[in-house]
């Protein structure tokens, strides 16, 4: 039996603790769908195609990994259809941790077949987040500090992006 599991964000954009997240999911799984949710109540920097193109650009190439999205549909449903019995997640803080272990009872509540991995990050990228890479662009010097947050191609675009 292939245990395949999904692993759902924003990526906006990918960094260096959502590459983390993947490899570790490749190294417990043997199918692993890294899918880009959309919220309707959340602006986005990116697009889901630029999205995807930073996600592709930035991991090796696998054939257990597939890079997709969805829109509008519950996690566990998406997980579902995708023959998933296992979500990935992860936790970096305190607050991660109790939106996520929320979240986990919810999901075994609709959809209770589905189990819910969390994964926590080593230190030197435990608070990393899309939107701290966000905050830290703009002031002098700024690329120096985000260079070592996110995966090469996404620097390149994020720096293309500035004036």
């Amino acid at each position: 039996m292939t245990r395949t599991a999904v692993y759902a964000g924003s990526f906006d954009p990918p960094t260096n603790g959502h590459v983390w997240m993947i490899e570790r999911g490749l190294e417990l799984f043997d199918r692993l769908i890294i899918a880009i949710g959309t919220n309707p109540q959340k602006e986005y920097s990116f697009s889901v195609e630029d999205r995807l193109a930073l996600l592709e650009a930035s991991l090796p190439s696998c054939e257990r990994m597939e890079i997709t999205h969805f829109n509008n549909r519950y996690l566990v449903d998406y997980a579902k259809e995708q023959g998933a019995k296992y979500i990935l997640r992860g936790i970096r803080t305190a607050d991660d941790y109790e939106y996520e272990r929320v979240m986990r009872h919810i999901n075994a509540d609709l959809a209770g077949d589905i189990d819910t991995v969390f994964l926590m990050p080593p230190r030197d990228i435990a608070e990393l987040s899309s939107s701290m890479v966000k905050g830290l662009i703009g002031p002098d010097g700024w690329e120096d500090n985000v260079r070592r947050y996110v995966p090469q191609p996404v620097f390149e675009v994020l720096a293309r992006r500035q004036p």
